[in-house]
């Protein structure tokens, strides 16, 4: 059984871009990417980065920003990349200027003063924006040798995938987008041995 999903496994990939999800082999045992599920938010040939999407830490918001008390959002592990940062993405690109786009419906930063003052006023749906601490960051060529050696699968993001509450969900989630043969890893144990 092993042998077949590593021979359907690899097929149809779509290339990194910004808007790509990428999904972590369910074999990755990487500490900081066991079953993630990052989004790429730039790729280029100087390098790639994105954000961890199913990983929440113990801090809420409002208990790492000083002027949000009472915004208690969950906040995610974006990466190992300068975890003394935060990040965020949403779906407010004409509330929040200086927004970049990542895909016709997700949008990374932004001026951080209007995103408080907006989430203060209770004018932003928690469900469309998700903060992270650190990032994932890839330097130049370093995805292009990870994608070789099969360490991600990808898929195309979707609001539903990136902006889901339940952060358990998102990896499953992400393979099931993939279909076929790619919903079977749903159920394989991280350590191939105990299967």
């Amino acid at each position: 059984m092993v042998f077949f999903a590593i021979k359907v496994y690899f097929r149809n990939m779509i290339e990194p871009a910004a808007g790509i999800l990428l999904i972590a082999d369910p074999f990755l045992k990487d500490p900081n990417f066991l079953r993630t599920v990052v989004l790429l938010c730039e790729h280029r040939e100087q390098g790639s980065f994105g954000f961890v999407l199913n990983k929440q830490i113990e801090q809420t918001l409002d208990e790492l920003v000083s002027d949000l008390d009472g915004v208690d959002l969950p906040v995610y592990y974006g990466g190992p990349v300068q975890m003394n940062t935060i990040h965020f993405i949403h779906q407010y690109p004409d509330l929040i200027p200086e927004s970049v786009k990542v895909n016709n419906d997700i949008y990374w930063g932004g001026n951080f003063e209007t995103v408080t003052a907006l989430l203060k006023n209770k004018h932003i749906d928690h469900h469309k924006i998700k903060f992270f601490v650190g990032y994932s960051g890839w330097g130049d060529g370093q995805l292009a040798v990870e994608m070789k050696e099969k360490s991600w699968l990808t898929v195309s993001a979707n609001r539903k995938l990136v902006f889901n509450t339940d952060h358990a969900e998102i990896w499953k989630g992400s393979l099931q987008e993939l279909g076929g043969d790619y919903e079977m890893m749903i159920n394989y144990p991280i350590d191939p041995q105990l299967n």
